[in-house]
């Protein structure tokens, strides 16, 4: 008995004197975790940056868009305007990395409304010709496609969506009638669509083909000015020969389409 307990005291110390080597070895268990996540963050930042390098290699950083295109409408406006094309367009854009771009642009285009009868704006003389001019200022965003798993067709094309934010400035000219003075005002706009890029010369030439969809708010979307006017025989001129409206339209409502196709510098 004696022996034994002799025996348990010398090797109790040996045992502590283990101890604090298992727990070194747990530490480093424990960092073998920390050394994952350590790893794992290395190869993001390796990874942005070989793609920041790729960017810088291969992309385009800014780039000059030279259109001409058309510009039509829909529902009243559209059946009261005769478009006169075509419509001129000018913007810049600053590519952001490979899919995204932001567009700072204006556009140009003239329309002209025949109104040959009389009209409720109009009662006792017929206005003729309206030039209306629009000018719109805008800054949009474009997203291009990723197709590097799309066919050839696909990809030559660079394919993207935009999205733009305009303000429509708008002015009415009385050609006909000088006693009548010029209209003018403005609107908030929206432009949706999209587009497709075809390289002349990769990274500096392209053709761009780009259709939008407008939703604008015109300062004259309610007119009344060229509502037909019901029939009156006691309206007449001073001749005697009674004034009749033909046709009118109850307001100048609607949407806008275009179609602009740019040349585009990029360096």
């Amino acid at each position: 008995m004696i022996k034994f307990i002799i025996i348990f005291l010398f090797s109790l110390p040996l045992a502590m004197a283990q101890l604090p080597g298992q727990a070194f070895e747990d530490d480093e268990d424990l960092n073998i975790g920390g050394d994952i996540f350590q790893d794992f963050n290395e190869d993001l930042e390796a990874q942005q940056v070989m793609e920041d390098e790729r960017f810088y290699r291969y992309s385009r950083f800014f780039g000059v868009n030279l259109g001409l295109g058309f510009t039509t409408f829909t529902d009243n406006r559209g059946l009261a305007y005769n478009d006169n094309h075509p419509t001129f367009s000018f913007s810049l854009l600053y590519f952001i990395n490979f899919q995204n771009a932001i567009i700072l642009g204006v556009e140009y285009s003239k329309h002209t409304m025949l109104i040959d009868t009389y009209v409720n704006g109009s009662p006792n003389q017929i206005i003729g010709a309206v030039e209306t001019n629009m000018t719109r200022p805008f800054i949009g965003f474009r997203y291009y496609l990723d197709t590097s798993d799309l066919g050839t067709a696909i990809t030559y094309s660079n394919p993207y969506f935009v999205g733009r934010m305009e303000y429509w400035y708008q002015t009415n000219v009385f050609a006909e009638r000088e006693n009548l003075s010029d209209q003018s005002g403005g609107g908030l706009g929206t432009g949706v669509g999209f587009g497709l890029e075809f390289p002349i010369e990769l990274k500096k030439r392209y053709i761009n083909v780009e259709f939008l969809y407008h939703r604008v708010n015109f300062f004259d979307k309610f007119t009344r000015d060229y509502r037909q006017i019901p029939d009156d025989p006691n309206r007449t001129d001073d001749e005697g020969n009674i004034l009749i409206s033909e046709y009118g339209f109850d307001d100048l409502r609607g949407d806008v389409l275009s179609l602009v196709i740019n040349y585009h510098i990029s360096w």
